[in-house]
């Protein structure tokens, strides 16, 4: 890949930088499944099960409470929204969403992450040329993340769930965090590469009409990247690195 072509890449952080996805999928597993089995308690037939397949239909690269909505929607169900100030305990949109999160949390204290060294090695060459960076996620854990992961201070603009709720943007696949962070660097769309492993989130690089849109198969698959939006789909990143 020629990245003179390019002034910024503009990086998912789940699945993308560190593998904090695969943490995120089990704790949206056993939240999920938690709920299900409590809520169909007394009931003659079992609930149909979150499966990992629900998670790229419904979660995947969604702000958390937004998937929690998607995926209640898909089984029938239909709980208040709440606030995002619920307790974990409350039977709420937000309620689940951030007893998801405590999952999450837990997971990243006790393990810590590690993140992928392709990555790594894309962010180094980058670096080295001077192509402005910005992280782009949903999740309102990144800051968390980066600093566990060791890449906080690699980043000049950071556009998480915490400041689009801030700054009132909506989510992906909208393309407005993305739009927001490149305003951000001083760049210009155009000139703008959005790495995503997640369907919505390829689906807000092309709604974006970003320069290019690159899509990172960490099991969504190529084809369904492809077909959202994704101009080239990569298993890994160091693929972008000209050799």
């Amino acid at each position: 890949m020629d990245w003179t072509d390019y002034d910024a890449a503009l990086f998912d952080l789940d699945g993308v930088l560190t593998p904090t996805a695969e943490v995120h999928m089990r704790a949206w597993d056993v939240m999920f499944n938690d709920y299900l089995r409590s809520r169909d308690e007394g009931r003659d037939e079992d609930p149909q099960p979150y499966t990992e397949q629900d998670y790229f239909d419904f979660v995947d690269g969604k702000p958390r409470y937004d998937g929690v909505r998607s995926f209640l929607a898909s089984r029938g169900i239909t709980l208040p929204d709440g606030t995002p100030d619920d307790a974990p305990e409350l039977e709420t949109v937000c309620g689940l969403g951030n007893r998801k999160n405590a999952a999450f949390s837990a997971v990243l204290r006790d393990e810590g992450v590690t993140p992928y060294p392709a990555s790594v090695a894309l962010l180094d060459h980058l670096r080295e040329r001077g192509t402005a960076v910005a992280v782009v996620s949903s999740s309102r854990n990144a800051p968390a993340v980066l600093a566990a992961a060791g890449l906080a201070d690699r980043f000049e603009v950071v556009v998480d769930g915490q400041v689009a709720a801030a700054a009132g943007l909506p989510g992906k696949p909208a393309p407005d965090t993305y739009l927001y962070a490149a305003e951000q660097l001083g760049v210009t769309k155009e000139r703008s590469v959005v790495l995503e492993d997640a369907l919505s989130g390829v689906q807000s690089g092309r709604a974006g009409d970003f320069g290019l849109v690159v899509g990172v198969d960490r099991g969504a698959g190529a084809q369904p990247l492809l077909d959202g939006g994704a101009d080239v789909v990569v298993s890994e990143l160091d693929e972008l690195i000209a050799r």
